[in-house]
């Protein structure tokens, strides 16, 4: 049966964030994820775990500077640097974080390409930054992510399909290098959810949902999620499928089609 995380950077924004992690549990989860714990301290985040019995399953590296519209460094040469810090200031958060069952995947954002930089420079830095990632991080057995991202949302993105992500795995050598599998990416970039997860499964890490178009709950949209999720359980998935996506309405009313998966009619 699918196990789902509440994405709190889009879920219940109808709240202040620290609040979130209440209303996730009020919602019958058991897990969250968000995209950036940076701004809050460790101990404030595990308090908040700790006393809503939620257990932590995703978070991104630092991704440079989100507000002046930087998606990731992980392709820029001049920010080797920072990324190792980066790396660092997230192993802090992964051992704040980390449950008893396991400590929580972080995803790196690789970023985008800069106008005339050369892309195999770019994949060159990459692969070494991945490789600095991956080993560090494995010291505290934690899975590292890279997520391919369609071209519409984020123009000049990097990496953009799976089959991408899977070369660059192959050429980092690392064994807790896998794919973060959004299928609201996938849909928009190729299509093929399902063969695609079939084919990359022993490299995917991580699965993400929203429906398309508008990146809303499903139901809303034109993928068949409840066709999509039970290919998934039936695929031997056993890991979170993260609820990324903007509740179209308020959150609550936007998780009425998980009850209609769980009685087995249509979203």
């Amino acid at each position: 049966m699918t196990r789902f995380a509440a994405n709190l950077t889009m879920l219940f924004q109808e709240r202040p964030f620290l609040e979130r992690f209440a209303a996730a549990r009020q919602a019958g989860f058991d897990a969250v994820e968000y995209m950036f714990p940076y701004p809050y301290a460790p101990e404030d985040l595990r308090a908040q775990l700790q006393e809503h019995g939620l257990k932590q399953v995703l978070f991104n590296l630092p991704a440079g500077n989100w507000e002046a519209g930087e998606r990731g460094i992980a392709v820029l040469p001049d920010r080797q640097e920072e990324f190792r810090q980066g790396v660092t200031r997230a192993m802090t958060y992964v051992e704040a974080l980390r449950s008893a069952e396991a400590p929580p995947l972080v995803n790196c954002l690789v970023g985008k390409l800069p106008e005339g930089a050369a892309p195999d420079e770019a994949r060159r830095v990459l692969v070494e930054n991945l490789r600095y990632a991956a080993s560090e991080l494995a010291q505290v057995g934690v899975t590292l992510l890279i997520e391919p991202i369609n071209p519409h949302d984020i123009p000049g993105f990097f990496l953009r399909t799976p089959d991408q992500a899977a070369a660059l795995i192959a050429d980092v050598g690392a064994d807790n290098l896998r794919i973060q599998y959004d299928l609201y990416h996938q849909q928009r970039t190729e299509g093929q959810l399902l063969d695609t997860f079939r084919r990359l499964q022993e490299q995917i890490g991580h699965v993400q949902l929203a429906d398309v178009p508008g990146r809303h709950q499903p139901g809303t949209g034109e993928i068949n999620y409840p066709f999509v999720l039970r290919a998934l359980d039936e695929a031997g998935y056993g890991g979170y499928v993260g609820l990324e996506y903007v509740p179209e309405g308020d959150t609550v009313s936007s998780l009425a089609w998980m009850q209609g998966l769980r009685e087995g009619v249509g979203v």
